[in-house]
């Protein structure tokens, strides 16, 4: 197949996209993708790219095409808004003349925020009259509201106009998450449209060098949370378990990566004498990340008690699921169902602090042996459901019928 790829996050920056290009021109087939100047998560366009630099390279096998964009900054409502208008406004001027550069069977779009990315491909499939393939992973208008806190019903009221429009453009709307059906029908009847089709761990993560060198972690019982350290994330309410669990000197929390809550995590740290009980190590590559896990007890997963969460299945979950750690979390709906029909660990509701450190407690009373079988119970879950040659496999079946 000739495959566009719309997103605005590939490569270098690690975003799923990046697995499905490579591995589908793996397989055979042509991949182009239409994409962004890499800025995230930092904020600033990396080292080596710019408005005039790098605009068209191929890598691994896929031919890459990057419009321009104003840089996310550190990620405020209005550097963010920027961020995404530009890039679908530039992305869409290069749709335009791509479409008649180039001949391709099907657009498909990697959607993370925004939904603006449909703009451009939408574009391509009116000229071509190519069918659209749009994977959501993230629902709109519902994450303006959750994670950027805006309530006006006039903007939220355009938002949503705007998504069923991109929808109705769709020929398939391939969801990351059960939970997202209800939301999605609400905005039209979608379910002829609709496709269930997850997320899965990097490869990085499962077959990846376990000796990767990161820094020494604390001696004892280690609680791990990986990835961004924001808002939605409700890492306030893990740190107060840490706070009920301060007496017990032998319970580490460990930190590994970035966010808009991290100073202010710090702060607590700070004020409360937390320094022996919460540690923060940085960001670090994908690649550092089966270290991180192997070296752990527990593996920790949280999200705010929000509609839009209690629907979603964060990421990060079947990267655990891979790592045959027991999972603790601090959330609701599917991310709780899936750690429970896994059978893989504990979790309690959102923003339970006294209820995840009554759970911690218990998985650190376990004797090994115990805590490996809910390892294990995770592993073959992810094998059964997540792992990235099954995926792609569907993938291939979705793209091809």
């Amino acid at each position: 197949m000739k495959i566009v790829l719309v997103t605005q996050y590939f490569f270098p920056e690690n975003f799923k996209s990046n697995d499905i290009a490579f591995e589908l021109v793996r397989r055979g087939h042509d991949v182009t993708v239409l994409t962004g100047l890499p800025n995230y998560p930092e904020g600033k366009i990396y080292n080596g790219y710019g408005f005039f630099k790098k605009r068209r390279e191929t890598i691994n096998g896929v031919k890459v095409i990057r419009a321009s964009l104003i840089p996310r900054g550190k990620g405020g409502g209005i550097r963010l808004f920027l961020n995404y208008f530009s890039w679908a406004f530039f992305a869409s001027i290069r749709a335009f003349f791509l479409a008649f550069q180039d001949k391709f069977d099907l657009v498909l779009v990697h959607e993370p925020s925004p939904i603006t990315q449909g703009f451009p491909a939408i574009i391509i499939k009116k000229i071509q009259k190519i069918p659209l393939y749009f994977w959501v992973l993230d629902l709109w208008p519902e994450s303006l509201t959750s994670a950027g806190g805006i309530k006006d019903k006039t903007v939220l009221s355009f938002f949503t106009g705007m998504v069923k429009y991109i929808y109705n453009n769709s020929d398939k709307i391939l969801i990351s998450s059960k939970g997202f059906k209800e939301s999605i029908l609400t905005k039209g009847n979608y379910e002829d449209k609709l496709i269930y089709f997850p997320n899965w761990a990097e490869d990085s993560i499962l077959k990846g060098d376990s000796n990767y060198p990161i820094p020494e972690l604390p001696q004892g019982f280690k609680i791990l949370f990986a990835g961004n350290i924001g808002v939605a994330q409700d890492v306030n309410s893990i740190i107060k378990a840490a706070l009920l669990l301060k007496e017990t000197l032998d319970i580490h929390f460990v930190f590994v990566g970035d966010g808009r809550s991290k100073q202010e995590l710090e702060d607590f740290v700070m004020a409360n004498n937390l320094e022996q009980t919460v540690y923060f190590m940085g960001r670090f590559p994908i690649d550092a990340m089966k270290t991180f896990f192997s070296r752990a007890d527990v593996l920790l997963v949280s999200l705010k008690d929000e509609l839009i969460f209690n629907v979603t299945v964060p990421a990060k979950l079947q990267a655990y699921l891979c790592t045959q750690k027991p999972i603790l979390g601090i959330l609701n709906g599917e991310g709780a169902e899936l750690i429970k029909e896994a059978n893989c660990g504990f979790s309690v509701n959102a923003g339970n602090s006294e209820g995840l450190a009554k759970e911690i407690l218990k998985l650190y009373d376990l004797n090994e042996e115990e805590r490996n079988i809910l390892g294990q119970n995770g592993f073959r879950y992810f094998e059964e459901n997540f792992t990235m040659t099954k995926c792609i496999n569907n993938l291939e079946l979705i793209l091809k019928s």
